[in-house]
């Protein structure tokens, strides 16, 4: 059983608050982190895609009320829309018997459906976390290349061989294309959707041309955000906004896309080994994106996350911005021997953020002048971490 990282925060969330909400991607860990948590509080856990389980929930009032006041683990709750009113009025009849915390965990794999659903019903009742793949704080005893080769999915992380851990990570998205996608509506085939995949691959970390992967496709633009909606909400591409500075230039616009985890970038572009990654033209791309939801994870609940480009050619790859409106700004290299490129010192001039780093595939921490520190990875995500104990 490897410790996962968000363990305390939901402990911490079901001693606040009458729900927590767990989300994140199909395989992530959720479903044992849930069982972890009943093994130290103990609970109920039901999986709304068993029938078995799904058949207590015949009279889901008759079959809560009998557990009202311990901890009921439901997984996969989107799938019972229905629940949600009930869990409100079970709440809310708890607080009136002073059970104010602790009631209910609830997993979602799919964030769209999950948060309509439960956005009225739920309201003030209700923390969401996310669930990220494992990531490069959590103690996993792989090596940081590893875990960037092969993504943070635990069955693809933990395999025993290259091959084995590819191929889970090719079923895992053909279970995507074949089953999950198509029950959100989507009407495009399978084979058209993974080729749309495919090239937000080859395009990791560039920027939001809908038109142009719609002419590609031979599709049209709003059938392609309708689907990179979807991808989002289902946890596997992030859409990182661009940070709009009151400066007098002109700003990129449009977000840039990433393929969430690394190893799921890597399946879909055929790489199976270090060997191959290091000499695809893809390597930069991924490392920077790998870096950056890496960050992301380590950092606390509320601070957010942009790019910043000019057209000038100003750039910070990830700019963190506290809940406090601090900024630090992040550049992301894989020399070995990093050395900020002219944009990243002409928008930290028009940023003006408090600190300034280049994360680098390196082992030590350096000043590289103009007070810019470049550092490892881990380095950094500690440091992230580190806030929020200090926030």
């Amino acid at each position: 059983m490897i410790e996962r990282h968000l363990l305390s925060e939901v402990l911490q969330g079901l001693q606040e608050v009458p729900a927590v909400c767990l989300l994140g991607p199909r395989q992530a860990g959720k479903t044992t982190l849930a069982l972890r948590v009943a093994e130290l509080i103990g609970g109920v856990y039901l999986d709304l895609e068993s029938p078995r389980d799904l058949a207590k929930l015949s009279d889901p009032e008759a079959y809560l009320l009998l557990h009202l006041g311990e901890l009921v683990i439901l997984d996969e709750v989107h799938r019972v829309p229905g629940l949600f009113p009930i869990l409100r009025g079970l709440i809310d009849q708890a607080r009136r018997r002073g059970k104010r915390a602790g009631l209910y965990l609830l997993l979602g794999s799919a964030s769209l459906d999950l948060l309509r659903q439960s956005g009225e019903s739920l309201a003030g009742r209700v923390r969401y976390l996310e669930l990220t793949p494992f990531f490069v704080l959590e103690p996993t005893d792989r090596p940081l290349e590893a875990l960037w080769l092969r993504g943070g999915f635990p069955e693809s992380l933990l395999a025993e061989t290259e091959l084995q851990s590819f191929r889970w990570r090719q079923d895992f998205i053909r279970t995507y294309l074949e089953r999950e996608i198509p029950r959100f509506g989507t009407r495009l085939p399978a084979e058209m959707l993974r080729r749309l995949w495919v090239m937000l691959a080859h395009r990791q970390g560039g920027t939001l041309n809908a038109a142009e992967l719609a002419r590609n496709l031979g599709i049209d633009v709003r059938t392609v955000n309708r689907y990179l909606d979807l991808l989002v909400d289902l946890f596997l591409v992030r859409r990182l906004p661009p940070w709009h500075a009151n400066v007098e230039k002109r700003l990129v616009r449009s977000p840039r896309l990433y393929i969430r985890d690394s190893g799921l970038l890597h399946a879909l572009l055929d790489i199976i080994d270090m060997e191959t990654l290091l000499s695809h033209p893809v390597v930069g791309a991924s490392w920077e994106g790998f870096v950056i939801e890496n960050l992301i994870a380590s950092a606390p609940t509320g601070t957010t996350f942009y790019f910043y480009r000019t057209a000038g050619g100003a750039e910070i790859d990830l700019l963190i911005v506290w809940p406090d409106g601090r900024r630090w700004a992040v550049e992301v290299k894989r020399s070995l021997s990093p050395r900020p490129d002219r944009g990243f010192y002409a928008a930290c001039e028009d940023v003006r953020p408090e600190k300034q780093f280049i994360v680098y595939p390196g082992s030590d921490r350096f000043p590289v002048g103009q007070g810019i520190e470049a550092l490892p990875l881990i380095e950094l995500a500690r440091l992230l971490q580190a806030q929020k104990h200090t926030a």
